[in-house]
């Protein structure tokens, strides 16, 4: 048996940065890497060719009667930038006390290699192991997976064969309590430019004669949000469902100090719609959110222009049974409504993905229809869980998106048990992203017993 944090050491040190064409033998490094290990432990592994990253099909056959698992993963990592607000080399693996420092640590490699791990030890001490085990890690998880759907449409029969997805590509709220993610937010992504003259023109010469589109943009940005925190822009809430009185129930558990989240965040107050506290907000509702703003110069010093153009990047995250193509047409309908007069409007679209929402079962709304073996996955978490880490899951939505667990959804109609193992302290997409070893640990004793409980049903 391999050592796993050995193994997540030479996962780290590919610099797998999928967005950025100088790292083409970072993926390659980290897709073989992954490969490779998954033929060791006795799976047949194709690669899946792309246009631009391949994926990982891994498949462990077996008795047609088995429960069939999908583990989920990804080996693709942002960007490292900044590195001058690194303490460590970004792709050189560090361990400092028990956390592991290296882009990728969290996000996804600790939590994929948990699960491989935990799947290499069950099986060598149950080498006929009565589970069907595939393995799904794509290399453009961080680029909005473009390549995924084209895939489903091509693997979707084999995928149907399966009975759940299983994934720790999810959040834990600290290292003493675990959380099964119930729901992901959705959300759809464009770019606004605003053109006012043919060119950058002399503010002195100019200044006063036309529309400024610096000026046009924030007119227009100005408009998408009410005072008490709801977007404005008519029809945007129509479809949000009311939120179910045992997910509210959950979340108190939870126990939020709001006082220590304002200070994580370095906020003085919050800034949340009515009747939905800042914990409730990111989990169960909608938004709409500037990600990027320029124009003009930006250089050190003045330079006294009338830019000829100026943009922003809006991003909406979306809550379940929102249809993002439909939120972005209303969204785009209000600017092209609001926008003054004298300058011109491109809508660039980027990527979307549809919201998430899984209930376990023995609630409320859970399905009448839901699969036995989903519904074993569950208590078979809960059962390992309250176990090793010495409480029970709490079962939350989580405001950030997964846009390929609703893909699979739509076309397999399997649903997914996603485990959560990277902490906020663990500085996600940020310099310094590091991974609780501690974490690793109870993740992979975890993850066996998970599997281990599935195989006898």
């Amino acid at each position: 048996m391999f050592d796993p944090i050995e193994k997540l050491k030479e996962f780290i040190r590919h610099p797998s940065v999928s967005t950025d064409s100088k790292f083409r033998d970072g993926m390659l490094g980290a897709q073989k890497f992954v490969a490779d290990l998954l033929g060791s432990i006795g799976f047949q592994v194709e690669v899946v060719r792309t246009e631009k990253h391949p994926l990982i099909f891994a498949q462990r056959g077996g008795d047609k009667s088995w429960p069939h698992v999908v583990i989920y993963g990804h080996y693709d990592v942002q960007p490292a930038d900044p590195l001058n607000l690194w303490k460590t080399e970004a792709f050189e693996p560090t361990i400092i006390g028990n956390r592991i420092y290296g882009r990728g640590a969290a996000d996804n490699k600790g939590p994929l290699m948990t699960n491989i791990a935990a799947i290499a030890q069950l099986l060598e001490e149950q080498p006929n192991l009565p589970l069907r085990i595939t393995f799904l890690i794509e290399g453009e998880e961080e680029m909005g997976s473009p390549s995924f759907p084209k895939f489903l449409e091509q693997y979707a029969d084999r995928l149907r064969e399966a009975d759940f997805v299983y994934l720790s590509d999810t959040a834990l709220p600290n290292e003493n309590q675990v959380v099964i993610t119930a729901g992901l937010r959705g959300l759809t992504l464009f770019d606004l430019v605003v053109t006012g003259a043919k060119g950058d023109m002399h503010s002195g010469l100019h200044g006063g004669a036309f529309r400024n589109p610096i000026q046009a943009l924030a007119e227009i940005m100005a408009t998408l949000h009410l005072p008490d925190g709801r977007v404005n822009v008519p029809g945007f809430y129509d479809a949000v469902l009311p939120v179910h009185d045992w997910e509210r129930a959950e979340l108190k558990k939870l126990g939020v100090d709001e006082k220590a989240y304002a200070e994580f965040l370095g906020v003085d107050i919050f800034y949340t719609p009515p009747g939905f506290s800042p914990a409730e907000a990111i989990r169960f509702q909608p938004t709409l959110e500037f990600n990027g703003i320029g124009g003009g110069y930006q250089g050190e010093g003045t330079k006294t222009v009338i830019p000829s153009k100026a943009f922003v990047k809006v991003s909406c995250r979306l809550v379940p049974n929102q249809e993002p193509d439909k939120i972005k047409r209303l969204v785009i309908e209000t600017i092209k409504a609001r926008a003054p007069k004298g300058v011109k409007l491109e809508f660039i679209d980027q990527h979307k993905g549809e919201a998430y929402v899984v209930v376990p079962p023995d609630r409320s709304n859970t399905p009448k229809d839901q699969s036995p073996v989903l519904a074993r996955a569950f208590r078979a978490t809960d059962k390992a869980v309250t176990e090793i880490w010495g409480r029970p899951p709490l079962y939350l939505r989580e405001g950030g998106s997964v846009p390929i667990i609703a893909e699979i959804k739509r076309a397999t109609g399997l649903d997914s048990v996603m485990l959560g193992l990277f902490l906020p302290e663990d500085n996600l997409h940020a310099p310094n992203e590091s991974f609780n070893l501690d974490v690793m640990k109870k993740g992979i004793a975890t993850a066996r017993r998970i599997f281990a409980e599935i195989a006898k049903g």
